[in-house]
């Protein structure tokens, strides 16, 4: 049951995103002088809608993304007299660009917000680049292995137990050599033949516990080859585990900069994650063929919603709400691609007339007129129709083979 409302939950949250996004040309564009007929959310049959002032609003039954209709917004556009005065296309350029950048803005200033109420309510990860090597279960030391890592039997308490190290302790440093992952406290370990002294943090304490380590055959990599060794090493009898660092707390005022912060490295991964996304589309069709979903795949609207619900399953509301936001970011870095019919592809015809009238300018020419977008119409389908069997992919991936976080 909660599954299915954090799904829909998620899902509305899309919704609401796409509406802002909208509404964002919209409230701009009724600011600057222009005619918005029609602000609609989602594609295809309409379920409702209604009048007020000079526009329809309404809802489409396909939730697949929205629309605001601007009177002019390409010379192509058809107009009554009456709108002909209020055409988008006729207005100063730097208008058309604020009206085409302002949905961006408002998937950037929700996915502020969200983070804001990310930062307040439970924290934003710390970036530090640290990790921890933090205590897992204790036991007695296998006095051998075999080579595909099965332990033999033992039993009491291990020399760990014995020195009074506890699950949850995090190990800082070894021998006075700092260690931030399982694997260093290992290496550091192994080669001990005697007493090691272990730094560990616990509850806010710094203590020093001294391990007498036992020996023990264990199958390691040799580092010369990479190759599988049985080697006799040093093992004390406990398990790891490399955790991130706790989350950074903030109050209303701290929460201001750190989360200007953290969008400013939530924006620069969305500009990496656009950038690998061609680089994806193997590792997509490969998982819908039988192979394993990667972790840093695209995913469609349907697995975000779906990864919705399972964090609000278990009450991850923090999960939820970063995915969210990070979603958000996404869109506005998205939208930003200076291709048609995305906003930057307007925003880049706007960039063009104004660069190339400069040119004739110098020439002594007059300004040309609005750039012919039915020149443009074989790019935009290429585009719309790539980007559309992308999205097919991304929702059958999620569908047949959908990742997994929990």
């Amino acid at each position: 049951m909660v599954f299915a409302l954090g799904v829909v939950l998620f899902a509305l949250g899309i919704g609401v995103s796409i509406a802002l996004h909208e509404a964002g040309h919209m409230w701009t564009a009724k600011a600057l002088g222009m005619k918005v007929r029609r602000y609609y959310i989602g594609f295809g049959p309409k379920i409702f809608s209604f009048r007020r002032g000079e526009t329809e609003y309404g809802l489409k039954a396909l939730p697949l993304g929205g629309f605001c209709d601007i009177a002019g917004m390409t010379a192509l556009d058809e107009m009554t007299p009456e709108e002909e005065p209020h055409a988008m296309y006729k207005k100063a350029a730097w208008k058309r660009v604020v009206v085409m950048s302002g949905g961006i803005a408002m998937n950037f200033i929700l996915g502020f917000a969200l983070l804001y109420g990310l930062a307040l309510g439970w924290g934003l990860p710390d970036r530090s680049g640290d990790t921890l090597a933090k205590v897992g279960s204790l036991s007695c030391v296998a006095p051998t292995q075999t080579e595909d890592g099965t332990l033999a039997t033992c039993s009491g308490d291990g020399p760990a137990q014995r020195a009074g190290l506890e699950p949850s302790d995090v190990i800082t440093a070894v021998d006075g050599q700092p260690v931030s992952t399982s694997a260093d406290v290992v290496a550091k370990l192994q080669p001990v033949t005697g007493t090691a002294v272990l730094s560990v943090e616990r509850d806010g304490q710094d203590l020093t516990i001294s391990v007498v380590v036992e020996q023990a055959q264990r199958w390691v990599t040799d580092p010369a080859t990479g190759d599988l060794r049985s080697a006799t090493v040093g093992a004390v009898g406990m398990s790891l585990g490399t955790v991130s660092p706790p989350l950074l707390q903030f109050n209303a005022f701290s929460a201001v900069p750190g989360t200007l912060s953290f969008t400013g490295f939530t924006l620069v991964e969305s500009v990496k994650a656009m950038a690998d996304l061609p680089a994806k589309v193997g590792a997509l069709w490969e998982s819908v063929t039988g192979g394993e979903r990667a972790q840093d795949t695209p995913i469609s609207v349907v697995g975000a919603s779906v990864i919705g619900g399972e964090a609000a399953d278990r009450a991850q509301w923090a999960t939820f709400v970063g995915l969210l936001a990070s979603i958000n970011f996404f869109l506005g870095v998205f939208n930003i691609l200076p291709l048609l019919p995305l906003d930057g592809g307007h925003i880049a015809v706007v960039f063009y007339e104004k660069i190339r009238d400069w040119f004739r300018a110098r020439r002594g020419l007059i300004p040309g007129g609005p750039v012919d977008y039915t020149r443009l119409l074989p790019i935009t389908y290429v585009f719309i129709v790539i980007g559309g069997a992308f999205m097919l992919l991304t929702l059958t991936a999620d569908i047949v083979n959908p990742i997994k976080i929990f």
